[in-house]
């Protein structure tokens, strides 16, 4: 009987794991179609310069064909300037992490060159805006992926696992530099409207992707040890207990202090209020945070 059960949970356990590297994959492939497709339409319509590598390629890709009448292929120049954000990603990352990333640009690259392109408007703030949101949805597919679209995601991640901060501002600086060139040699108007397009980007990936948002939960439970089991067993957090007495009623309760990462607080606020459905929860977006604090390393 025990050997059966014992059987069945590796029966479960290797469903689950299945089941999670095939919506790994969907994911990551979905975030390169639409890369492309957006590439292919948004931004090709209207002469945009995305951020990061990408961009760097495309700015490459229109100044050899305005004045020396070549066309480089997309994806031969995105794989160049990925060369050392993927040596970075293997060497400090993760090795899995760095696979499926290389998936995700060698799809993305190869569709943007041998996708036809389609143009939905000659609106040119309607591409920056709508193109900016497709490139966050395709970027968060591969986040929620344990994956990423290269480039400058590689160095994003990897200053914010190894520092805690952000490296948002030097890829700003590089984007401006990049933005800079677009303007002088190729189009000032389309390299203005690239801002719009980059910010509506980043404002909705920041909506959208929660990883290094850190949230703070203040529990007024009566069921402390229960609620701490479950923080433990989803999030790997610890959390402090302290009692005190309802002033309305007058009645003893236990209040947990925990902090957990944005993405796991949906969920975990989910769970709690189901083993206690009385439980009081006080969620809290945390500015800063001191100390130490669980982080789950990228595979």
């Amino acid at each position: 009987m025990m050997l059966a059960c014992q059987f069945q949970i590796k029966v479960l356990h290797l469903m689950n794991m299945i089941k999670k590297e095939i919506k790994r994959n969907l994911l990551n492939i979905f975030g390169a179609i639409l890369m492309a497709v957006n590439i292919n339409t948004f931004v090709h319509s209207a002469n945009l310069i995305p951020g990061g590598f990408s961009g760097a390629a495309l700015l490459i890709q229109n100044v050899s064909q305005k004045y020396f009448g070549l066309k480089l292929p997309f994806s031969i120049l995105v794989y160049i300037f990925n060369v050392f954000p993927i040596y970075i990603g293997f060497r400090y990352i993760g090795k899995k992490f760095t696979l499926y990333s290389m998936i995700m640009i060698i799809i993305s690259g190869l569709l943007t060159d041998f996708i036809p392109g389609l143009k939905i408007t000659d609106d040119i703030l309607l591409c920056s805006i709508f193109g900016g949101i497709c490139n966050a949805i395709a970027i968060n597919c591969c986040l929620m992926a344990d994956s990423s679209s290269g480039g400058t995601d590689f160095i994003s991640i990897y200053v914010s696992e190894k520092t805690g901060k952000s490296a948002w501002n030097y890829i700003m600086a590089g984007n401006f530099c990049i933005l800079l060139i677009a303007g002088i040699l190729i189009n000032w108007n389309a390299a203005l409207y690239s801002i719009i397009f980059q910010y509506a980007s980043t404002q909705i990936l920041n909506f959208l992707y929660k990883r290094y948002e850190k949230i703070t939960l203040l529990i007024i439970t009566d069921k402390p040890d229960e609620i701490y089991k479950i923080i433990k067993e989803q999030t790997n957090h610890d959390a402090t207990v302290f009692n005190g007495k309802g002033c309305y009623q007058g009645t003893e309760h236990s209040m947990l202090y925990s902090v957990v990462s944005g993405s796991e607080s949906g969920n975990l606020e989910k769970q709690i209020r189901l083993a206690d459905p009385n439980a009081f929860i006080n969620v809290i977006r945390s500015k800063s945070i001191v100390g130490r604090f669980f982080k789950r390393n990228l595979d």
